[in-house]
């Protein structure tokens, strides 16, 4: 980069080499550089000291310094300006160019064979820079750089590389290359009230020390800020005073890697000698490289046809204009592109006319300049030492395995996050709706005195329990929106123009993903299964059934049969409701066991053991018709709803899944991961039992907390019930059953000692029990006399004390026998009739009465 008082000199040396059987040959060379630039001067040295070397080794051969035009090629263009121009004219007059300082990838799109990088390119590093951003998982980087082509040609490669990594560019900040110190101030502050705390400087040594004397003096190199350095910066640390590398303390760089060897140190002695005063730098190195480069090259091509044509078009043309076409430039570049030796810089070798590192080094600024934390290598990235074997790296779990101990700007070895809420910076208006259906979530209330939004609720209430649990401050207003949905709101945060963030109960979804970024979900996701709701999917004549099992309709349909069964078994010898004909008693069982899955059946059981076994089926019967209804809802909403009702309705999870609730903000911001992180600290701390506690308080406080105590079967996906859930309550059926039969057979054998043939028993298992004052008979003769021998008619008793009883008359058999049934159990308790009591019936007849 040039600076005003600089102007640009051409050298020209000449080499004479000897040939076989000819006479020494002088090879003019030229070289461009900035007069007066701290680095020209170094450089020049190296190229003196270079060819001093090399025609050391080669006796045979001197060189001299000539002022006369029509060199064979080119050293040391410094700026981009500078090569483009040299290298426009060495395209034309086929003059080879080898630039050891030009470093600008933009050089790279004039594609000429004649351009020679004796150095590496800007965008060569941005890969160990991208490392090293990735390793400490930044989220927002802004570039700082000079305004020029050499601060722009970084930013494409830049720019590439971090998108690999989704990492993003939230601005740029742009330094003119003589702006002042209080345009430089400016531009700082700009970036002190932005949030992104990590920058990539790539500016020249004398502009980035001013750059950084005013970061320090505005106070942006204490802690928590990151600053990465290219190696425009990197490589001149070296050669700064102690006052410039005061100011850059913590700053991490990217630096040219020399490995070392003998030959390095020796020259690096004999520089200090020779030179006590002046600091060798990188580019001197190179310098010295690419001299050394070129006069191999020059020995190998051979001094044959070293001469310029000139057409008749160019003798009428300017001396620049008018240049001559090299002869000798094709030979030259096929040599140079052959060049291979062991340098200064390590293995020299020109690949598509550039030189490719493979190693970068990582430095730390202390006081005492850079220190060395790590290396990048293209094949392995980041590693303490070259040394370091591949297959450890790809084990490494933390950044301290891959560079040594860093200090980083503010005297502290604390990671900086990458990004904070400036406090001089605006607050972030946080959406938040007031037409919540869910109180419980987010409630807001209107301040009487200050007629301001007060807002309550979980999501609030967990939103500022995560702001605590960050490590920095975050300023922020809670902005009410009315009358708008949830995904208008998530809108207005993608815009940017109203809302910075949104705090609600916010279902999180791929769609609205390609808005917004979500924080992690801070409530359970998935769908609820709990009341029945109208379905919208297939309809099929036989959906009915698919709620239970195949095994499970069987077991049931053959246990309400059973069931009628054994109550009639019970029943039939002492209650009238359970007599009459066959067709009757059958009809009676099916109407009495599957009546009770709607209402009460009209039958009455009066025996013990009947009335325990339909107590046992009754239960049965509930559990299974409360578990054939179901319905759908998200989870945190189903959880807070059994909260309160558990004693009422029960959840299944179903395999539909949401991804819970999570809080909103703009895409790529850097708070998502703050953010998640401190949800993860409060799901693990006590503090969001005691939100829970607070905002999902029991209505029936039998019910259990549904977070900390919930359904042992709502984490299971949705299925038919079977057999397995309800065999427990089945069994118990059965043994009721079974035991009440018992008890029945034991006691009807015991009555009928003297029968034991079969037919006889159940002939007389058939008759009514003439020992229960259950089923009185009345005489045959008397009923058919007095007109009263039709079942269902209904007669009146009355007793002693004049109280009526409305008792049924039911028919015993076929023959018209008939007996007193429902309300005769009750007359006898009344009047205290018991088994082996005479009475007397005296039939009274009544106007409106039979």
């Amino acid at each position: 980069m040039m600076r005003g008082n600089n102007f640009v000199l051409i050298l020209l040396f000449f080499f004479r080499m000897q040939v076989r059987e000819a006479q020494n040959t002088d090879v003019k060379v030229g070289i461009v550089t900035d007069v007066g630039r701290e680095n020209s001067d170094i450089t020049l040295l190296c190229i003196s000291m270079s060819l001093s070397d090399f025609y050391s080794s080669h006796p045979e051969t001197r060189t001299r310094l000539i002022t006369t035009i029509e060199v064979k090629a080119i050293l040391g263009p410094w700026t981009w300006m500078q090569a483009q121009f040299m290298i426009e004219m060495g395209q034309k007059s086929q003059v080879p160019t080898v630039s050891y300082s030009a470093t600008s990838p933009f050089l790279a799109s004039i594609r000429s064979q004649y351009f020679f990088g004796a150095t590496y390119d800007d965008s060569s590093q941005v890969h160990a820079i991208k490392a090293i951003i990735e390793l400490f998982m930044w989220r927002e980087v802004a570039p700082a750089y000079v305004d020029n082509t050499f601060g722009e040609g970084i930013l494409p490669s830049l720019t590439n590389a971090l998108q690999e990594i989704n990492v993003r560019i939230p601005y740029r900040t742009v330094i003119y290359p003589n702006a002042t110190d209080d345009e430089i101030s400016v531009e700082l502050l700009r970036m002190m009230n932005l949030p992104t705390r990590v920058f990539v400087v790539h500016i020249a040594k004398l502009l980035g020390s001013r750059f950084f004397a005013k970061a320090k003096e505005i106070g942006m190199m204490k802690q928590g800020y990151v600053w990465i350095l290219t190696n425009s910066i990197a490589d001149d640390l070296s050669i700064m005073n102690e006052t410039e590398i005061e100011t850059m303390e913590g700053v991490l760089g990217v630096k040219t890697y020399f490995p070392r060897s003998e030959e390095l140190e020796t020259f690096k002695s004999r520089w200090k000698k020779r030179f006590p005063n002046s600091d060798l730098s990188v580019y001197g190195l190179c310098a010295y490289d690419a001299t050394t480069a070129l006069a191999l090259a020059i020995e190998e091509a051979g001094t044959s046809n070293l001469t310029f044509v000139k057409t008749d078009a160019m003798r009428d043309m300017s001396e620049l204009q008018g240049l001559g076409v090299s002869q000798y430039g094709p030979k030259l570049v096929q040599a140079l592109s052959r060049v291979r030796f062991k340098a200064l810089a390590g293995d020299f070798q020109f690949i598509n006319g550039q030189l490719h590192p493979s190693v970068f080094e990582i430095v730390n600024v202390d006081g005492r300049g850079g220190r060395t934390i790590g290396f990048w290598k293209k094949e392995h990235g980041l590693l303490k030492n070259l040394e370091q074997k591949p297959a450890t790296t790809t084990t490494s779990s933390t950044w301290q395995d891959r560079l040594r101990p860093i200090i980083w700007p503010g005297d502290t070895m604390s990671v900086p996050k990458g990004w904070e809420i400036p406090t001089n910076g605006k607050r972030l208006r946080i959406g938040v709706p007031t037409n919540n259906g869910f109180k419980q979530f987010v409630k807001a209330t209107r301040d009487p005195i200050t007629n301001s939004t007060i807002f309550s609720g979980f999501c609030i209430d967990y939103f500022e329990a995560v702001i605590q649990a960050m490590s920095y401050d975050v300023s922020y207003d809670f902005i009410p929106f009315e009358d708008v949905n949830y995904d208008t709101a998530i809108y207005q945060v993608y815009l940017g123009l109203e809302y910075d963030a949104m705090v609600a109960d916010t279902t999180m979804s791929a769609n609205r993903s390609m808005y917004v970024d979500f924080s992690l979900p801070y409530t359970p996701s998935g769908i609820g299964v709990v009341v029945p709701v109208e379905e919208s999917v297939k309809r099929s004549s036989i959906i009915f059934l698919t709620p239970l099992t195949l095994e499970l309709w069987v077991i049931s349909l053959l246990s309400f049969f059973i069931i009628g069964l054994v109550v009639w078994v019970l029943e039939h010898r002492v209650n009238p409701d359970f007599d009459g004909s066959v067709k009757y008693q059958i009809s009676t069982i099916f109407w009495f066991s599957f009546s009770i899955i709607a209402f009460a059946p009209r039958e009455r059981v009066l025996s013990f053991w009947a009335r325990l076994v339909v107590i046992i089926w009754y239960f049965l019967v509930l559990v299974l018709t409360q578990s054939y209804t179901a319905t759908f809802m998200e989870v945190p909403y189903v959880k807070l709803f059994l909260g309160q009702y558990c004693n009422k309705y029960k959840m299944v999870e179903t395999p539909f899944k949401f991804n819970g609730l999570g809080f909103v903000f703009p895409i790529g911001s850097p708070l998502v991961a703050d953010v998640s992180r401190a949800i993860l600290q409060v799901q693990e701390s006590n503090k969001v039992t005691q939100l829970k506690n607070a905002w999902f308080k029991k209505i029936d406080e039998s019910c259990p907390d549904p977070f900390t105590n919930p359904d042992p079967h709502s984490s299971v996906s949705f299925r038919q019930l079977g057999i397995d859930s309800l065999w427990v309550l089945f069994l118990a059926a059965a043994i009721v059953c079974a035991i009440a039969l018992g008890n029945f057979v034991f006691r009807f054998l015991k009555e009928n000692p003297n029968q034991r043939n079969l037919r006889e028993l159940w002939e007389r298992f058939l008759q009514p029990d003439r020992n229960s004052y259950i089923n009185e008979r009345l005489p045959l003769r008397f009923t058919r006399v007095n007109g009263i021998n039709k079942a269902g008619k209904k007669i009146t008793l009355m007793g002693q004390d004049g109280v009526n009883w409305m008792v049924l008359l039911t028919n015993e058999n076929e023959r018209g026998r008939m007996r007193l049934g429902r309300g005769w159990k009750g007359f006898c308790e009344a009047h205290g009739v018991k088994i082996g009591d005479s009475f007397v019936l005296e039939l009274m007849r009544e106007k409106d009465s039979s």
